[in-house]
């Protein structure tokens, strides 16, 4: 017969302690490297964000700058002057400066009109280049800045009786200005700011005309973008770059857009040799005869050989005046 146990006999109690280590170890610190990897994609995304906005605040500026705006000077609180207003105007009208490091371009733009100095250096006497000569010889200084630039296909010169004609155009490869806008490559930028140190230094007048392919805007109405518009802007923004090089701010006589009215390529009117800025830099005849033909001759002017220069009478000018006056 089996003993009998103690009931006082005491079981011993087992205690079995479970860990939850090695259920948590699959998870670990992935979640940290995840939340790294998602922070410096979002990095990335805000620097991308923050270069186009810089460009494109660039881009305004250089179009408010051509359509005679005026932006503000960086680290200064004065502003840049309008190259466009008649003389007289409260706003002057110095030339900005450029970055040619020419005599002209080094003239600030920003002009204090209670603070002038007396110790101005002279300007330089600068004389025309009337000859055959004398602008062939300019032409070849404007190719061989342009071959620097490597630019060479891009230009053409032409020596004319009226004078030189310098035409910067597009290439299939190489186009002057941002599709559709005023705003310069930055290789003609410095090619234009080059040629207006250059032509600064000299005193022929100058004329500056945009043209266009004949591709049309898709807006309608008279009010809406055109390439006369655009040809303009463009004219207008060629203008601005050469006045930074150092071009005097009086050799400019004419800025004009034709838009697509005098092709150089007729038999393909959307060739890329169409779209062009021409300078005509005019022989001191020629640049007479433009003043002649648009302004009236002054008080002991010769007249020039060749242009009509007959004025209407006393009477006629104060029954014009007077008719004038009437309308309303």
């Amino acid at each position: 017969m089996a003993p009998l146990k103690n009931k006082d006999a005491h079981e011993s109690a087992v205690i079995k302690k479970v860990s939850r280590r090695h259920s948590e170890e699959p998870h670990g610190g992935a979640w940290k490297v995840a939340f790294a990897d998602f922070v410096l994609a979002l990095m990335c995304l805000f620097l991308v964000l923050w270069v186009l906005a810089a460009r494109d605040q660039e881009n305004l500026q250089q179009l408010l700058s051509a359509s005679g705006g005026k932006p503000m000077m960086e680290g200064a609180s004065r502003q840049i002057d309008h190259l466009g207003n008649p003389p007289g105007s409260l706003i002057p009208r110095d030339p900005v400066p450029g970055q040619s490091g020419s005599r002209a371009a080094s003239k600030s733009a920003v002009r204090n009109t209670d603070k002038r100095t007396l110790d101005d250096e002279p300007e330089v006497m600068r004389r025309s280049y009337d000859s055959e000569a004398d602008l062939r010889k300019l032409a070849t200084e404007l190719s061989d800045m342009s071959r620097q630039a490597g630019l060479e296909s891009n230009l053409q010169t032409v020596v004319t009786p009226y004078g030189l004609r310098v035409t910067l155009h597009d290439t299939d490869k190489q186009g002057m200005f941002e599709r559709g806008s005023a705003i310069v490559e930055p290789r003609f930028r410095d090619l234009l700011q080059r040629m207006g140190a250059m032509l600064g230094e000299i005193d022929n007048r100058i004329l500056v005309v945009g043209h266009t392919d004949a591709a049309q805007y898709h807006s309608a109405g008279f009010g809406a973008l055109s390439n006369w518009s655009l040809s303009s802007n463009r004219a207008m923004a060629a203008r601005m770059h050469l006045l930074q090089g150092g071009l005097a701010g009086g050799a400019v006589l004419q800025v004009v857009g034709m838009a697509d009215r005098a092709p150089l390529d007729a038999a393909h009117p959307l060739a890329a040799l169409n779209r062009r800025i021409e300078l005509l830099i005019l022989t001191s005849g020629q640049a007479q005869a433009v003043v002649a033909m648009y302004g009236a001759q002054g008080k002991g002017a010769t007249a020039i050989p060749g242009v009509a220069s007959a004025l209407p009478g006393e009477s006629e000018l104060r029954a014009l005046r007077e008719g004038t006056n009437g309308m309303h």
